[in-house]
C-alpha cells in the first residue's frame, strides 16, 4: 500500500513517541511504501523550527531520516483549488502524484473530504480498520 503521512502525523511521531502517530509510522515505514514531497519535507523542517523550537541543525536530521524512508514526488498543482489551505492542497497533489491509496492525517479540513480522487483521508486512528478492510478485499 502507498500511504502519505501528512506534516502532522510526522511532528506528533517524533514529538510525542510512544503514541499512536509514532507506532503507525514504525508501522507504515516497514509494511508500506510512503510517498512525500520536498515541498512537505520543508514544511515539516518549518514547523520543527518555528513551533516546536527546534535547532535548525536537529529540524535538519530529522527531515533527513523522514527523507531516507519516503519516496519522493514532485507533484503539479491541482487544477482548481480544493481546500481553504494551499499547503492541505499540496498533500492531495502529493498523493495523487504518488498514487497513493490513502492519506493519514489529522487536519480536519482534510478529513472532512473523506475520499479525493480515490484517495481515502482517515484519521491516524482509522488506519488499522482501514489497512484490515484492504487487505481483505485485496
Amino acid at each position: 500500500m502507498r500511504i502519505l503521512l501528512d506534516t502532522n502525523v510526522w511532528i506528533a511521531a517524533f514529538v510525542s513517541r510512544g503514541g499512536v502517530c509514532s507506532a503507525l509510522l514504525e508501522h507504515c515505514s516497514e509494511a508500506h511504501d510512503l510517498v512525500s514531497s520536498s515541498a512537505l519535507l520543508e514544511e515539516y523542517r518549518e514547523k520543527l523550527i518555528g513551533k516546536f523550537r527546534l535547532a535548525a541543525k536537529a529540524a535538519e536530521g530529522r527531515v533527513m531520516l523522514v527523507r531516507s524512508i519516503v519516496q519522493i514526488v514532485n507533484p503539479e498543482p491541482l487544477p482548481i483549488p480544493i481546500c481553504r489551505d494551499p499547503d492541505d492542497d499540496l498533500v492531495l497533489a502529493t498523493a495523487i502524484t504518488g498514487a497513493c491509496n490513502c492519506i493519514i492525517t489529522g487536519d480536519k479540513d482534510l478529513l472532512v473530504l473523506e475520499k479525493y480522487e480515490g484517495v481515502m483521508i482517515i484519521s491516524p486512528n482509522e488506519f488499522s480498520d482501514y489497512e484490515r478492510t484492504a487487505s481483505d478485499a485485496g
